[in-house]
């Protein structure tokens, strides 16, 4: 049966059936079929089209409103931690050295990283030499949003100073080629850490310390899963940080 709501939408926007399969990556055969014999494409596909088209995923695909199965683990899910300071460093020094192409960092501060490793710095550099991205995230200490976690937190300024530790300890890698340091404002639900295809994800929660929240593992194992949901927050993070200056 043929999708006439889908069908209104794209002809509301002028979208071809090649125009819309470009921008969602499918084969327009695909998108002809959504149309024309009424298929319901993948959940994370559907979800991108409606949103470029500007309709509810639901109205477009009603099948999509039936609950799925819950899966008992993610196939994406490696290990999963009680708390960060169940973690060795060491941990995280061997993800981050194993990294090839992409090191994203998204935190307030992670101090105990440069605490435990003096050599992060120098791990960063080396990654990026054998032209690995490197890109660091640091919480704005002056932002009210990480001044608000202090609170939460019972940190009080705490959190701000160790901001302003963690600016000090990464503004040395400012300039250097393939490494960049800015600064965000942003409310951070969780801290992540991301070695190519790998993420530690450090869950936030209300009035715990970091150090005693949840952490969990992952390994990217295909297009639209977990993985792929810390990486856009990290890029969507990225997009409102401010530039940190050499000195």
């Amino acid at each position: 049966m043929p999708n006439e709501r889908l069908r209104a939408a794209m002809a509301s926007g002028g979208w071809t059936y090649a125009a819309l399969a470009d921008k969602v990556e499918v084969d327009p055969k695909s998108v002809e079929r959504w149309v024309n014999l009424g298929r319901t494409p993948r959940r994370a596909t559907a979800m991108l089209a409606a949103e470029i088209l500007g309709e509810d995923v639901h109205a477009l695909w009603p099948a999509l409103r039936q609950a799925r199965p819950a899966r008992a683990v993610s196939p994406e899910l490696v290990a999963l931690y009680d708390q960060r300071a169940d973690i060795p460093v060491s941990t995280f020094v061997d993800m981050l050295t194993q990294a090839r192409e992409h090191i994203d960092v998204l935190v307030y501060a992670a101090v105990f990283l440069h605490e435990a490793y003096p050599r992060l710095n120098d791990l960063l550099r080396e990654r990026a030499d054998d032209g690995c991205a490197v890109r660091i995230a640091i919480g704005d200490p002056d932002s009210t949003n990480v001044q608000q976690r202090g609170a939460e937190e019972r940190f009080g300024h705490g959190i701000e100073s160790r901001c302003r530790l963690a600016l000090m300890h990464y503004r040395p890698l400012a300039g250097v080629p393939g490494i960049e340091v800015r600064t965000h404002a942003t409310t951070l639900y969780n801290s992540i850490y991301r070695a190519d295809d790998q993420a530690l994800v450090n869950a936030h929660v209300w009035g715990v310390n970091a150090y005693g929240a949840p952490v969990w593992h992952l390994r990217r194992s295909g297009k639209g899963g977990m993985f792929d949901t810390y990486a856009s927050s990290f890029d969507a993070v990225w997009e409102t940080a401010t530039p940190v200056r050499e000195g």
